[in-house]
C-alpha cells in the first residue's frame, strides 16, 4: 500500500520559515519525481515546487521562487519542502505527490499524493 504522509505544517508569524517533510513508503519512491501542491480555502490547488527522481532537477511557481526549497533524500524515501519569508497568502494545505511520468505542474499527472498538512501564516 503507497503512502504518502505529511509533516511539519504549523502556525507561524510572517517573515517566518517552516520545513515540510513527505515522508513514502509501499513504491519505489527514487523512480518517481517528487511535487508539493497547496490548496487555500475556496481556492482550486495550485503548484508549489517539484523535484526530478535524482533531485538535480528543481522547479518552482513564481509565487514561491527564491523563497521556497525543494529538496530529497531517496535513501529515506522524503521529499521536503523548506519554506522561508512566509507571507499570509501562503496559507493553505500544503501536500506532496508522487509522479512517474508528465507535466510537473499538474496534479492529476501524478500517481500518488498525500492528505496534507496546513500551514498558517499569521500577519
Amino acid at each position: 500500500q503507497v503512502q504518502l504522509v505529511e509533516s511539519g505544517g504549523g502556525s507561524v508569524q510572517a517573515g517566518g520559515s517552516l520545513r515540510l517533510t513527505c515522508a513514502a513508503s509501499g513504491l519505489r519512491f527514487r523512480s518517481y519525481a517528487g511535487g508539493w501542491f497547496r490548496q487555500a480555502p475556496g481556492k482550486k490547488h495550485e503548484f508549489v515546487a517539484a523535484i526530478g527522481w535524482t533531485g538535480n532537477t528543481t522547479y518552482y511557481a513564481d509565487a514561491v521562487k527564491g523563497r521556497f526549497s525543494i529538496s530529497r533524500d531517496n535513501a529515506k524515501n522524503t521529499v521536503y519542502l523548506q519554506m522561508s519569508s512566509l507571507k499570509s497568502e501562503d496559507t493553505a494545505v500544503y501536500f506532496c505527490a508522487a509522479q512517474t511520468i508528465g507535466a510537473i505542474e499538474n496534479l492529476s499527472d501524478y500517481d500518488y499524493r498525500g492528505q496534507g498538512t496546513q500551514v498558517t501564516v499569521s500577519s
